[in-house]
């Protein structure tokens, strides 16, 4: 069975922008695209419709959205197949139950009724920390979200997350045909500069034997898999959450691995660099769980 791209439709503008980036990414690996919306959206985004005379029921107005969403995806590219669905559920439980069989699940950055001064809704946040399935949330300047900078940003962090995150981006980077950055920062000792966990600062190319000790197998299996892949790694220096934000500048997609904790817990499953990025990155992000 072929998995669809899921991408979440509430109609604000930063889900419209989700789904042409879905409709891309669905003819990109060949794969279906399927809408979805869940009918109590607009009120977990804190936009409560008021009710007027003549007014449409909610199940009538969901559907709109969904039908106006199909629309445009298929004007974007006919040859995506599009299917359509409305959850009579909460946005964020109704789509991490699509993760289970989704290729990867779409959102925007902001629902329609986020808080202005907000980075990122409730929506995308508790999606991108519970999901089974990489999650991509659109975000970003035009350039990054358009895709025109032929170049994917791969973060690597502990091994515990690191390897689904790793095919993940070959996949991406193979079917985009444009360059991986492979990218593992690192930090120097507060106590000791010299002798810490990173590279010494004395010696230039520590950092990347570094990349190739730690990673080596993971990259390696990968890159047997994806021959053609171009990539490049670099180990530089830094704080991880902000150096990833100023590298997606020029990149038009951002990964990262998460850990998943055990299933039924509750709580955002998302640590500070991951945080960072669906914030403040400026092409959009995968969060890709390590299973």
């Amino acid at each position: 069975m072929t998995l669809p791209v899921v991408a979440g439709v509430d109609g604000s503008d930063s889900s419209l922008l989700a789904v042409d980036w879905a409709v891309d990414e669905a003819y990109r690996h060949g794969v279906p695209l399927r809408l979805v919306h869940a009918s109590l959206w607009e009120r977990y985004e804190g936009a409560i419709p008021s009710a007027g005379p003549g007014r449409p029921g909610e199940q009538v107005l969901a559907e709109h959205l969904v039908a106006f969403a199909a629309e445009r995806a298929e004007r974007r590219n006919p040859e995506v197949k599009v299917t359509t669905e409305v959850l009579p559920d909460d946005a964020a439980a109704a789509l991490v139950r699509a993760g289970d069989g989704a290729f990867v699940l779409v959102t925007g950055s902001r629902g329609r009724g986020q808080l202005k001064g907000m980075l990122l809704g409730s929506v995308g946040l508790a999606v991108a920390a519970r999901a089974p399935c990489p999650v991509i949330v659109v975000r970003g300047d035009r350039a990054g979200i358009a895709g025109t900078h032929e170049r994917i940003l791969l973060g690597l962090g502990s091994a515990e997350t690191t390897h689904e995150a790793v095919r993940f981006a070959f996949r991406e980077a193979e079917a985009r045909g444009c360059v991986l950055d492979v990218v593992h920062v690192w930090r120097t000792s507060a106590r000791d500069t010299t002798r810490g966990p990173g590279p010494r600062p004395d010696d230039p190319h520590a950092g990347e034997e570094r990349i190739v000790a730690a990673f080596d197998a993971p990259l390696a299996e990968a890159a047997g898999q994806y021959p053609g892949v171009r990539t490049r790694r670099a180990a530089p220096e830094g704080p991880v959450g902000k150096v990833l934000v100023d590298r997606s500048a020029a990149a038009d997609l951002v990964i990262v691995g998460a850990r998943r904790r055990t299933a039924g817990l509750f709580g955002l499953q998302l640590g500070r660099v991951n945080h960072a990025l669906l914030h403040h990155a400026q092409c959009p992000v995968a969060v890709v769980p390590q299973r």
